[in-house]
């Protein structure tokens, strides 16, 4: 599917305009671009939000760009060409507020993504305008968040994508694709010791993590390690909580795993880590939403509700 390469599209577009000597802007509205500086001349296709455009020269009201468009006909997304919009609703790096008016578009194209009946291709414009906030603006207060958000858009489709593939149940996460960790790590680097970068960090996890357990240890044991280790190297991270119940739901799980693997004796063992850092959830982060789920885990494993597998009582 055309989405799921869109923001490398972006940045091979970003490093064809990058070609042409003269100002640059970014979209936040669709445009017109016509042959001519007339509203009568022959339309060319549509620049469409969060796309950059490349200023080549000016007549009164109008601005003669390099820009990608789509035709309305539905041409494929990305063609380069030259023509005329009206110089409305282009962001310079030098418009007063330019980050916030980027941003600001941004989340509403995000929310018109999510709204039923929304715009059509919302989701593709608000990931532009946050890759193009945190590039135009380094140095604005919403760029970390920005780049972020404009990675985790992609990151979000790419998963679906892998996970809906037969692979995706592979026990070893070595034999299914990759989700890519280009832009997460370009936050990481950019942006190192904010919260982008740890929840950033956080997605590289899914990389790592099994497919089907096929009811052995070695996956659970694994991944509450590396659920473990990224609280350790984490602490403040937003998503601390979160990995400390993933790793918990795993010993819990382990709880069940272990006799049938011949590892009984270590049921006490998963059961008491699995306990400790669900009390720890319940109180380091008692405002999360994950904190009534600890609650709620450590409530099963007091009653002994299984945590793994279809047993029923």
């Amino acid at each position: 599917m055309k989405q799921y390469v869109l923001l490398p599209a972006l940045f091979l577009a970003i490093s064809a305009c990058a070609q042409v000597n003269g100002e640059r802007g970014v979209m936040v509205r669709e445009a017109q671009i016509y042959l001519n500086p007339d509203a009568n001349a022959q339309k060319l296709g549509l620049v469409e939000r969060g796309h950059e455009v490349v200023i080549i020269e000016r007549s009164r009201e109008w601005i003669d760009v390099m820009a990608v468009v789509r035709d309305p006909t539905d041409m494929d997304p990305g063609q380069r060409l030259t023509g005329w919009i009206l110089d409305k609703g282009v962001v310079r790096a030098n418009t007063p507020n330019g980050d916030k008016i980027l941003f600001g578009e941004a989340v509403d194209s995000e929310n018109e993504a999510s709204r039923r009946g929304g715009r059509k291709g919302a989701d593709a414009d608000a990931m532009r305008l946050y890759a193009r906030t945190a590039e135009y603006f380094p140095q604005s207060p919403l760029a970390g968040e920005a780049a972020y958000r404009a990675a985790d858009d992609q990151w979000q489709m790419d998963r679906i994508d892998v996970m809906t593939r037969r692979s995706a149940r592979e026990r070893d996460p070595r034999n299914r694709a990759e989700i890519d960790e280009h832009y997460m790590r370009n936050v990481m680097h950019k942006f190192p010791g904010t919260k982008w970068a740890d929840m950033a960090a956080f997605h590289l996890i899914d990389n790592k993590l099994c497919g089907d357990w096929e009811g052995l240890a070695k996956c659970p044991e694994k991944e509450a390690d590396i659920y473990e280790k990224y609280v350790n190297d984490h602490p403040q991270s937003p998503n601390a909580p979160e990995a400390l119940y993933q790793a918990a739901r795993r010993y819990a799980a382990l709880m069940q795993i272990y006799p049938s693997d011949n590892k009984a004796n270590k049921v006490p063992e998963a059961k008491q880590r699995a306990q400790a850092l669900a009390q720890r959830i319940v109180s380091q982060y008692p405002q999360s939403d994950w904190a009534p789920q600890a609650q709620t885990l450590l409530y099963m494993m007091e009653q002994g509700i299984p945590q793994y597998g279809n047993a029923v009582e």
